[in-house]
């Protein structure tokens, strides 16, 4: 890794307006390249030439494809929290209502196979350098649950049952981009971890 590569990136700090922007394109450029090929369609060369910064640049706000990946699942989580917030799911339970929010996040990501798969690989291959950027996917995956619950203040049980929740979530994930559970499994497996939420609600013991 180069001298600039190693270096800190502005995304750890607050970013002026500019650099807000260029780390937009920046994003853009690794959704639309991963959307078109895959895990192995994300250069940074080509993200650099696509969102027009210098390379040395892209490595500072992202020190690898992995940190680059990373941050782009984080940005679809938040364009998805935001639609999800304006037109929000309609069940009468909590459980109805996270399963119904998590499969439509899953029809999201199944629009673009090539985006997810590169995505959660990068969720896979990231080691500790990562951290971050993972620590950043799973809050904005913990927010987009809790605010389907309605809770703004969980038990630490109701937010260990969001854990198990999202680590169901993840491994569905997967089995479906390794073709190894159908669209139909998944929904099964996520609604019966959701039955979780009513399993630690406190009203439940009352």
């Amino acid at each position: 890794m180069s001298a600039e590569a190693s270096t800190q990136h502005p995304a750890h700090s607050p970013l002026t307006q500019r650099q807000e922007e260029r780390r937009r394109r920046i994003l853009h450029a690794s959704a639309q390249l991963a959307s078109r090929g895959g895990f192995d369609a994300v250069q940074m060369r080509e993200v650099a030439e696509s969102s027009q910064v210098a390379l040395g640049t892209l490595y500072r706000y992202f020190p690898s494809k992995v940190h680059l990946l990373v941050a782009t699942m984080q940005d679809q989580l938040d364009h998805m929290h935001g639609t999800l917030r304006k037109k929000p799911p309609t069940g009468e339970r909590a459980a109805d209502r996270v399963a119904e929010t998590l499969m439509r996040a899953f029809r999201a990501l199944q629009r673009e196979p090539h985006l997810a798969d590169a995505m959660v690989r990068a969720l896979t291959f990231a080691d500790r350098s990562v951290s971050p950027e993972v620590d950043q996917v799973s809050r904005q995956t913990t927010a987009i649950i809790l605010d389907s619950m309605g809770l703004t203040d969980p038990t630490p049980e109701q937010l260990s049952a969001v854990r198990v929740i999202e680590h169901t979530w993840h491994s569905a994930l997967i089995t479906w981009l390794s073709g190894r559970a159908s669209i139909a499994q998944v929904r099964i497996d996520i609604e019966t971890v959701c039955r979780l939420i009513d399993v630690t609600d406190p009203r439940t013991h009352e």
